[in-house]
């Protein structure tokens, strides 16, 4: 049975202590100490003896682990060692390449140390970090990765309670203000909680409003004084995460079916759009675009503001063709937008 990511982090520590010469002969209390303390820091026992054991006969005699170490006891040391001095698991591609692989794991958990939820963990995901990037070929704390982060993300202090209303299915109340409300104006909101969804650093809930036959999203965000019901509900069996969001853009589902949106890509842009769709269902079409060396694209989704949002951001270099109402639509958005600029450059 192939080891799992965290023996093999263990194999490599046990490799370093057995090639040690500074501390030749370790014990398996030693080698335990040693594991537990790369992996976890001083904070208690975490890593027996026996997994110590296991570990030792896995690294000798584990065919589908390709090491064959030769270790062996000193019964005059008290301790283990190689039998071949010059032997070392460090030359084994199969290992560097899983350490390389925890090393993005950890890489990926750290992103969410700040999150209210992962607080209590913020220690222990802090040394697992530091422990596996420290091993790292060169041995220097270079950052070969960087996540996309926002300045500063709000609402995720209802995290907690959300998650807890969703698996203990318990209705969630709260005060919704939306972005367009005038003052302070809020509204009490009572919801059965279904999803969580992360989308452009922003966090939403996806439930059903009480008294409500459709589901509905809510922004992290907007949601104030959040508290937990004694009422618990029934999940709808017909909700599906997958494909509530099979033919979306963003957060929003959409209420409007799905339609065929057509469009055109200057050459640079389709070059991108090619490597990566924007949606699932976009494809490339064989029709003559309306400018030389531009390509043509359609995909199936909602209408949504994320679509509008999306199509806008690439100016110019996008024409969209179909439906007609949708080109009629993003052509009065642009030409507010070129009015906006003209009272401004008319001013100054």
């Amino acid at each position: 049975m192939p080891a799992n990511k965290y023996a093999l982090l263990r194999y490599r520590i046990i490799d370093r202590c057995l090639t040690n010469g500074m501390r030749p002969y370790p014990s398996k209390e030693d080698l335990r100490q040693a594991c537990e303390e790369a992996l976890y820091g001083s904070a208690g026992e975490r890593i027996s003896i026996s997994t110590i054991e296991k570990d030792l006969w896995a690294m000798r005699y584990e065919s589908e682990l390709g090491y064959e170490a030769p270790i062996a006891y000193n019964a005059e040391h008290r301790g283990y060692h190689y039998e071949d001095p010059k032997y070392s698991i460090n030359g084994l591609n199969l290992q560097e390449q899983d350490l390389q692989a925890l090393r993005f794991a950890a890489l990926t958990l750290l992103q969410f140390r700040d999150i209210p939820v992962f607080e209590q963990y913020e220690a222990a995901i802090g040394r697992i970090f530091d422990r596996v990037h420290a091993t790292g070929p060169d041995g220097s704390g270079d950052t070969h990765v960087q996540f996309e982060q926002a300045p500063k993300t709000l609402g995720t202090e209802h995290i907690p309670s959300l998650m807890s209303g969703i698996t203990e299915r318990r209705v969630v109340r709260f005060q919704y203000r939306k972005f367009n409300a005038a003052g302070t104006e809020e509204s009490e909101r009572c919801l059965e909680p279904y999803l969580l969804k992360e989308y452009r650093n922003r966090w939403y809930v996806i439930g059903k409003p009480e008294g409500e036959a459709d589901v509905r999203t809510f922004a992290l965000d907007r949601m104030l004084a959040v508290v937990l019901d004694d009422a618990r509900f029934v999940r709808d069996p017909g909700f599906d995460a997958d494909r509530y969001f099979k033919h979306s853009l963003g957060i929003t589902s959409g209420s409007g079916g799905v339609v065929e949106y057509r469009w055109a890509s200057a050459p640079l842009l389709a070059h991108y759009l090619d490597s990566q769709p924007l949606h699932a269902s976009q494809q490339r079409l064989d029709i003559d675009p309306p400018r030389p060396g531009w390509a043509c694209y359609a995909m199936h989704v909602h209408p949504t503001f994320e679509l509008n949002q999306l199509m806008l951001g690439f100016g110019a270099d996008v024409i969209p063709l179909a439906p007609a109402n949708w080109v009629e639509e993003l052509e009065h958005i642009h030409h507010r937008a070129l009015a906006a600029m003209e009272a401004i450059r008319d001013r100054t």
